[in-house]
């Protein structure tokens, strides 16, 4: 059976196969329901969505045209910034995931789209659709869990090099669309060494992701502020802009899919033999909610409603706020926590999990002004001493 790890008090305790079996088959009735109801309204609106965007983004880009002058910058520069947020979150992502594929549009096809990230459609669907959609909050499986570069748990031992973690999270939601190529990559794993290097799959794979980028790279920072003529440098800062901002909404939204305190991970081992219900309970239990307005589910592309989007990744994401009060009724019934909060409270405690994960288990909660002094003392002692004196100091402090 699917099995969290280690907790003092187990959420999930109270459930017999038989509660999980049952739960799951009224989520697999939810899910047919909705498909069995798609039709012309859902088509329209993805087609609407679409074509505001790419309005939205030629007449940013129009406005950049004459950016040396401070209105146009601004008009232009948010402008492109939301359109690119829409590109990213609303539309791509949820193209990719194959929710508009009933249509049989082969410009809306998750087989034929293409987005404007720097990672290819084809490897972005691997590492996303195949892997992470898979094993979500799996310790060890799945690699969105912190991206290969962060402690996410407290029972991965903690090393002196997670006390940079904070400062990488923050790099790394700077230029997000890099890290997730260099994570589609398996990047680490792959210059680990000569033989992996070398492999012409790794090899062909790095090259589209340089191709991408170069494409990218030419489009925002030489193509268009050619185009703009006198405004060169303001449209490069604004394509700049654009992309930054783009990058930190995309990284914040989905840490507060995963990460926030109370979402939880699982063991390895446990989802061998793994049922469709229990499944089922793995992505209600892994991921939360942003609670907000319609607007804030149409810029997060829906994955406001992670809980949703985790229990029916190929249902189109503007049928997810009519699902969310059964799912959330399920979750009453069976006793389970629903985790919703608005957007600044699960971006808080997401942060607040980075940091309290980056530090020995216990330090940040053990740690008050009166005491201050010594823990900084014991921290000092912990990162430059060998294992066995953090083996020690973690044991007295446990």
């Amino acid at each position: 059976m699917t099995a969290l790890q280690k907790k003092n008090e187990n959420p999930i305790a109270h459930l017999t196969a038989e509660d999980i079996e049952l739960l799951g088959k009224e989520l697999d009735t939810i899910r047919q329901e909705i498909r069995d109801s798609l039709g012309e309204d859902d088509a329209t609106y993805i087609r609407r969505v679409i074509d505001v965007q790419r309005k939205l983004e030629l007449g940013s880009r129009a406005a950049l045209l004459v950016s040396m002058f401070p209105p146009a910058w601004v008009v232009g520069t948010v402008g492109l910034s939301v359109a690119k947020i829409l590109e990213n979150m609303e539309i791509g992502h949820n193209i990719l995931h194959g929710q508009w594929d009933w249509m049989r549009d082969p410009k809306i096809h998750s087989t034929t789209w293409e987005w404007d990230m720097a990672s290819p459609a084809a490897q972005w669907k691997h590492s996303h659709n195949e892997l992470h959609h898979t094993y979500t909050n799996v310790i060890g499986k799945d690699n969105d869990l912190g991206y290969g570069i962060m402690r996410v748990d407290e029972d991965q031992k903690w090393h002196p090099l997670y006390l940079a973690q904070p400062l990488w999270n923050f790099i790394n939601a700077c230029f997000f669309e890099y890290g997730i190529a260099a994570y589609d990559l398996e990047l680490g794993k792959n210059l680990a060494t000569k033989k992996r290097r070398a492999n012409p799959e790794f090899r062909a794979a790095a090259k589209q992701v340089l191709k991408k980028i170069r494409n990218q790279a030419g489009k925002d920072y030489l193509a268009h502020p050619l185009l703009s003529g006198p405004s060169f440098v303001p449209t490069l800062a604004a394509n700049f802009t654009a992309n930054v901002v783009r990058n930190l909404w995309s990284h914040s939204v989905i840490m507060c899919g995963h990460f926030p305190e109370g979402v939880e991970t699982f063991e390895k081992t446990s989802i061998e033999g793994e049922t469709r219900g229990e499944w089922y309970l793995r992505q209600m239990l892994g991921s939360a909610n942003i609670s907000g307005s319609k607007a804030m589910h149409l810029m997060t592309g829906n994955l406001s409603h992670q809980v949703e989007h985790h229990l029916f990744p190929d249902l189109p994401s503007n049928r997810y706020a009519e699902i969310a009060p059964k799912v959330k009724d399920i979750f009453d019934r069976y006793g389970l926590t629903y985790h919703s909060a608005p957007l600044h409270k699960q971006v808080a405690s997401a942060w607040h999990k980075v940091i309290r994960l980056s530090l020995p288990n216990g330090w940040l909660e053990q740690t008050t002004v009166r005491n201050a002094p010594s823990q900084v003392v014991k921290l000092v002692r912990m990162t430059t001493g060998g294992k066995k004196v953090r083996r020690e100091l973690s044991r007295a402090a446990a």
